[in-house]
């Protein structure tokens, strides 16, 4: 469903919904004004287990939308890769978007810019999945090596959040997606790619993310000191300074 909320960080909603698919959800902060001026639009997808909430401090400073997808938010049954890039793309307005992709949600980011002309820019935070995460042990061990460099003011919202998607959504989107090789497709993706990491973050370690913009043709790495994995909650000044810097580029 499309629903519009008049603050980027409540659920309560204001306005008219649609539904362009039953799957997708949008909340929208951004203004008819930049739509009539063919300004290319921000379209944020949470990462695995998140929801609209990640990114409220960063929509507070560039605006936008917000993808919520099976596993991305949902409590819903997870598709293939496939048919979760048919979903978020069917949830895209008609105008040109930069899309902003967080962790997993990096690789279906990816694949709809490998699909579709809409999609004039790239911003990946954090993207997984590295190959030597697929196990479990490897998964566990980074996983905790990234979580001691987070702030801790910020588990509570993560955990709501976990628990609003629930251990079933997830554990199928990781299971889905994990073995796409987003790298390869990225050598598709003819686009501006800013490939973006916590310079403390074992999620996505510096020769994976260096390795991911290298194989985007327009590809640039940024890595932002003394940052973990979660820099839409923790860095938003960097990451909206970042997505606009893509937007300029554009106009």
């Amino acid at each position: 469903m499309i629903c519009r909320h008049d603050d980027s960080s409540s659920h309560r909603t204001v306005g008219p919904c649609a539904h362009p698919t039953p799957e997708v959800l949008v909340s929208s902060t951004q203004d008819s004004a930049e739509r009539a001026a063919a300004v290319p639009g921000i379209v944020l997808v949470p990462g695995l287990g998140l929801d609209e909430r990640s990114s409220a401090r960063l929509r507070q400073r560039i605006g936008g939308a917000v993808a919520i997808l099976p596993g991305m938010g949902l409590r819903r049954p997870v598709g293939t890769l496939d048919e979760l890039t048919a979903q978020l793309l069917a949830a895209l307005p008609s105008h040109p978007v930069v899309l902003v992709g967080h962790s997993q949600s990096c690789q279906v980011v990816v694949a709809a810019a490998e699909r579709d002309p809409r999609v004039v820019g790239v911003v990946l935070l954090g993207p997984t999945t590295d190959p030597r995460m697929r196990r479990l042990r490897v998964l566990a061990a980074r996983w905790v090596r990234t979580a001691v460099w987070e702030p801790w003011w910020q588990a509570p919202l993560v955990l709501a959040q976990w628990l609003r998607t629930g251990p079933r959504a997830m554990t199928a989107l990781w299971r889905q997606v994990a073995g796409d090789r987003v790298d390869e497709r990225l050598r598709r993706v003819p686009v501006p790619v800013v490939v973006v990491r916590g310079d403390r973050d074992a999620l996505c370690p510096h020769d994976w993310a260096a390795h991911l913009a290298g194989c985007a043709p327009r590809g640039r790495l940024v890595e932002l000191p003394r940052a973990a994995h979660m820099t839409p909650q923790t860095r938003p000044d960097d990451v909206a300074r970042l997505v606009r810097e893509v937007l300029a580029a554009l106009s």
